[in-house]
């Protein structure tokens, strides 16, 4: 079988990482001759800096942006007995941190045109026991904070933003991170912000919080030896830290690149609106920063998005699917209770989603490629249905 050659990777890290190599190189061999491998000085100062950049008080490093759930949760004192709303159209390490806390998860469907969280599904699950709702952030795109900040006043509930796709991402006029009590981030390398392993923080605008998650992540102890609660280890490396430091300067540059990018897409795929190929919409303006570039296969297109996927791949064109198994249908978590159909939006979704490359330095011409293979799988497989063959219309492939 012959190799295939990578015309348009998926994610290209190296882009960015080559002009700043040397600070990056120079990060990390301070952090060595320092020897604060542990907490060190570059944890509080990578802290700081992401906290005010993102409009939150205060910031708090750990291992990963599943441990900023599980721990923010608990550290904003949701727990057993506490039910927490959340999408069913979500990365798995959401459902995931609920459950770690130790709170039952309640899963909603979500709106098809954007993918976000439908909170007037999520009005429907409010119970007495209900305490939070998670805005998944997805994408790059915020769920509405006016919106959530009705919806939370309205039923006495807290918003724990789950915000790893949506560093620096706007709207409404606030940040993400900025409009609940907590926010959790991760910076897993392919993020908007990636550290170089797994990392993760927690922000917040209450003190409180944040001094419990400090005590949450580093064993439950409030001084060394001298343990309040039950915690764990999950703290965020210090040489992470020093490389996610030095790269956040450049991340406003980045989510524009990456702006820039999708407005591209959305302009070369528009004549393809009318073949069933439709980006996700963009209800933020310029406050989406485009995580992920994600188009829907609808019904309407001749060609599944399975084949379409398999089209792009022959010639050289990665592509993802964000998320190809909604939570409820997840066989670890039938004991949920959830079945097929609960969630019809984001079943539907799951099956129509493809998400193309998408990174900062991804030249016009790839994007440009990128399209017309679609466009052309998209006319093959309309010529195929003319003959009869490899079509939906006639129930083949």
């Amino acid at each position: 079988m012959n190799k295939i050659t990578i015309r348009v990777p998926f994610v290209d890290l190296k882009l960015q990482h080559e002009p700043i190599q040397r600070q990056l190189q120079e990060a990390i061999q301070s952090v060595l001759e320092q020897g604060d491998f542990i907490l060190g000085q570059a944890v509080s100062d990578f802290e700081v800096a992401f906290a005010a950049a993102s409009g939150a008080a205060y910031g708090v490093g750990v291992a990963s942006g599943t441990d900023a759930i599980a721990l923010g949760l608990q550290a904003c004192n949701i727990g057993a007995g506490n039910e927490v709303i959340l999408p069913a159209n979500t990365f798995i390490a959401t459902l995931i941190g609920v459950i770690r806390a130790g709170a039952k998860p309640i899963l909603v469907d979500c709106d098809r045109q954007t993918a976000l969280i439908d909170l007037k599904e999520a009005a429907k699950a409010i119970t007495p026991q209900t305490k939070a709702i998670i805005p998944v952030h997805l994408y790059g795109q915020m769920v509405s904070p006016s919106e959530l900040l009705n919806f939370a006043d309205t039923y006495k509930l807290l918003i724990f933003e789950d915000a790893a796709q949506a560093h620096l991402a706007q709207r409404d006029g606030y940040h993400a991170g900025s409009v609940g009590i907590a926010a959790a981030f991760s910076f897993y390398p392919s993020k908007n912000l990636g550290a170089f392993g797994d990392g993760g923080m927690l922000l917040t605008r209450d003190s409180d919080v944040a001094q419990k998650m400090i005590r949450l992540r580093n064993y439950g102890a409030s001084q060394k030896y001298f343990h309040t609660e039950a915690g764990t280890n999950s703290r965020l490396d210090t040489l992470q830290a020093a490389v996610l430091y030095q790269k956040l300067p450049y991340l406003p540059q980045w989510n524009s690149d990456r702006l820039t990018i999708a407005q591209q897409y959305d302009k070369e795929l528009a004549p393809l609106a009318t073949a069933g190929i439709i980006p996700m919409e963009n209800q933020s303006d310029i406050g989406h920063v485009y995580h992920l570039y994600v188009i829907r296969v609808d019904d309407s297109c001749p060609i599944e998005r399975q084949q379409l996927q398999e089209k792009l791949t022959a010639v050289g064109i990665q592509t993802g699917i964000h998320y190809p198994i909604p939570c409820h249908l997840q066989p670890a978590f039938t004991n949920l209770g959830y079945q097929p159909g609960d969630f019809p939006q984001a079943e539907k979704l799951s099956k129509e989603i493809l998400s193309l490359p998408m990174y900062p330095g991804l030249s016009s011409s790839q994007v440009k490629e990128v399209v017309a293979a679609i466009a052309h799988a998209v006319s093959t497989s309309k010529t195929e249905a003319k003959e009869g063959v490899g079509s939906r219309e006639w129930g083949v492939g």
